[in-house]
């Protein structure tokens, strides 16, 4: 039986209130911030208690948009809500900025993983699925489990991350600075799915910030 996270409810700080701070922005407040807007992001739909919060976001991601709010998470823990909306976020740019070429990791990637590496995760989404799935979950849109996100995220992590690894396997007999930035990328990409499948544990367990 799946337990319902419990949070507590948040009070958005607006990004005007960064600029009124002596001496520049304060750590706390950016972090507070962190929590807030991701909490609000993704219990808003859920959550009918908290009408102003879920409007005030609205709002806020009109104005400032996505990508500010997303700033907002960048220095948040890995395995909090916000670090874990942070690692969506970037995932979704990474596609965004070379969606051939991360296609092309995808299909080089399911070809080269057997079947015992897909067993019980997620099916890995498509790069072009991966950016509607990241699409839904940052417009706070996502209707099914936050855990599920995570885990297919990290799942297309995986599924990238040994695409790069067999396309360095390629470079090797070409140029050697192609092959450990490839090598390089894909180690990063496995330590995100880690990052993300121990959020999703935690979610489930309700035991993410």
């Amino acid at each position: 039986m799946r337990t319902t996270p419990r949070h507590r409810r948040p009070k958005m700080t607006e990004p005007a209130v960064f600029d009124n701070q002596e001496g520049g922005a304060d750590p706390a407040v950016i972090s507070q911030a962190a929590h807030d807007t991701a909490h609000a992001l993704v219990h808003h739909g859920r959550d009918s208690e908290d009408p102003e919060i879920t409007e005030r976001f609205v709002r806020l991601a009109e104005t400032e948009g996505i990508e500010a709010i997303a700033e907002l998470w960048s220095d948040s823990p890995a395995h909090s809500l916000a670090g874990s909306l942070w690692r969506i976020y970037a995932i979704r740019a990474a596609v965004q900025a070379d969606p051939d070429r991360m296609a092309a990791h995808y299909r080089a990637g399911r070809s080269a993983s057997t079947p015992e590496v897909i067993a019980g995760v997620p099916e890995p989404p498509t790069a072009e699925e991966m950016t509607k799935l990241a699409d839904m979950v940052l417009a706070g849109m996502y209707s099914g489990d936050i855990d599920v996100a995570f885990d297919r995220a990290a799942a297309f992590c995986r599924i990238i991350a040994r695409g790069q690894a067999h396309s360095a396997d390629d470079e090797r007999s070409g140029t050697h600075q192609e092959a450990a930035r490839l090598t390089s990328r894909a180690g990063q990409l496995v330590r995100t799915a880690e990052e993300l499948e121990s959020s999703a544990r935690a979610q489930r367990a309700g035991t993410l910030d």
